[in-house]
């Protein structure tokens, strides 16, 4: 076949995928992958299709293969690092991001992916010369829209450190023409792009608490309706979070302790907490991270200095350990989403170990527990009780979030155990085997309630829920 044929091809891939054709896109690129096994273009564009629909593990491998076959190529290795980011490998991720730069120092991307990873490193100052690098004078980004007639122009503010709400499953580009502004970086004088809708997706106030103020400054500009204003994020952090829902009926949040590191790694470190009533065994993090990273248990005083060692960051949070451990030895933590007002039960994770997080639970080898994860999605009312499902409508309204999540535990008499209360809870569809059908009714749930809430605030007043989720 010519080049001609196959740039034809190509092209015809591409023209699917934008327009929202996204198995007939498929398709073409798998006929055009079958042809020419190596076409760059086509292995790095087929990956995004894969990753925008959800198929994580299929494009990890389709960018893999591009970045062995074109090693040279930057787009490729940018494209790998961002999904290396996305499933919790920055030190991987890192070499990618490396590698682009090296062949492109200019690429505003790998500066920006290399920032994110050399954060999780606990270089700030390195991660600062590259979000300098990826942001100054480039702050403003017009994303693809894939639709037909007029879209909704929505402005969406992040924030360059991350922290930002996972946007990826919520934004349909086919409805929503999407300009994103990384707040920390927009200039002042710059008037905004034109939008319809305003949605603040700068989400952590603990790690992005400059980008929440400069997020603030940026809507005060805006006559449009705001998601999720910046004002209710910053009182989001685990300290205002903790302080704000603890006289909420029916709801337990821990006491937490911020010092800074040299207090707790020195040897009066262990004093300082029990002076401020905390007892041991207790949890200690760096503020700003999720997903387990940087998050450790001291069972005892003489273990606090190692473990703050091998934490990033200058200032660190001591929290009391809530015991979630049920009467069979294993630890649960579920999780509802708040969406304008309204409680969506979305995952019950079930572990062997006090540090639970859905990824690394091993439900998929357990069908008793994902029977168990069914029943609270088909019942959260009845699989908690009517008190439980209770307090956690007290924890929403007081909140106040359009959009946000609550991950919880349940407390030996039935309280709810608040671990974490924010809007970067991320909402992914399951993976396409069959054992996880149960699981796609709860999802397009979720994210039909947010499309629906972001089509009435920008004045339009119905949409089809999602079609087809895998």
């Amino acid at each position: 076949m010519s080049d001609a044929q196959l740039d034809a091809r190509f092209a015809r891939a591409c023209e699917l995928a934008e327009h929202g054709h996204d198995l007939e896109a498929r398709q073409a690129f798998l006929d055009l992958l079958a042809i020419a096994p190596n076409h760059a273009g086509a292995l790095n564009n087929f990956g995004t299709l894969l990753f925008r629909t959800g198929y994580v593990t299929a494009a990890r491998t389709a960018y893999r293969e591009a970045v062995a076959q074109h090693p040279a190529d930057p787009v490729g290795r940018v494209n790998l690092g961002n999904l290396l980011l996305e499933t919790h490998e920055p030190g991987e991720a890192r070499l990618q991001f490396e590698a682009a730069l090296n062949a492109d120092p200019d690429l505003a991307e790998a500066h920006r992916g290399l920032a994110y990873c050399l954060d999780e490193a606990g270089d700030d100052a390195g991660a600062r010369r590259h979000r300098d690098s990826a942001f100054t004078g480039r702050a403003i980004t017009q994303l693809p829209w894939r639709g037909q007639g007029r879209p909704i122009r929505l402005l969406m503010l992040v924030a360059a450190r991350g922290g930002n709400v996972p946007t990826r499953q919520l934004i349909d580009d086919r409805v929503f023409a999407t300009t994103v502004a990384v707040a920390d970086y927009c200039d002042p004088g710059q008037p905004l792009p034109p939008h319809d809708l305003l949605f603040n997706a700068v989400g952590d106030a603990d790690l992005a608490g400059d980008a929440v103020a400069a997020a603030r400054l940026v809507a005060a500009r805006s006559a449009a309706p705001v998601i999720n204003p910046p004002e209710r994020v910053g009182a989001t952090g685990r300290v205002e979070v903790a302080r704000r829902l603890g006289d909420i009926q029916g709801v337990r949040t821990p006491s937490i302790v911020v010092l800074p590191r040299i207090v707790l790694q020195g040897s009066g470190g262990a004093v300082a907490l029990t002076g401020r009533g905390m007892a041991f065994p207790l949890l200690v993090r760096a503020l700003g991270f999720h997903t387990g990273r940087h998050f450790l248990r001291v069972e005892k005083p003489s273990d606090l200095a190692g473990a703050v060692a091998a934490l990033p960051g200058e200032l660190l949070a001591a929290i009391e350990y809530l015991e979630a451990c049920g009467p069979d030895g294993r630890w649960r933590k579920y999780r509802a989403m708040m969406i304008d007002g309204q409680l969506y039960p979305l995952h019950l994770a079930v572990s062997d170990s006090w540090k639970v997080h859905y990824f690394t639970a091993g439900m998929a080898d357990h069908p008793e527990h994902r029977a168990e994860e069914a029943r609270f999605l088909a019942n959260m009312t009845e699989v908690l009780g009517q008190e439980a499902t209770v307090a956690l409508e007290g924890i929403c309204a007081r909140l106040g979030l359009d959009y946000g999540g609550i991950d919880f535990g349940i407390g030996p008499g039935g309280e709810i155990l608040v671990f974490e209360a924010n809007a970067t809870m991320v909402v992914n569809p399951p993976e396409p085997d069959v054992i996880w059908d149960y699981r796609r009714e709860p999802v397009r749930r979720v994210l039909d309630a947010v499309r629906q809430m972001l089509l009435r605030r920008a004045g339009v007043t119905s949409i089809s829920p999602i079609a087809n989720l895998t």
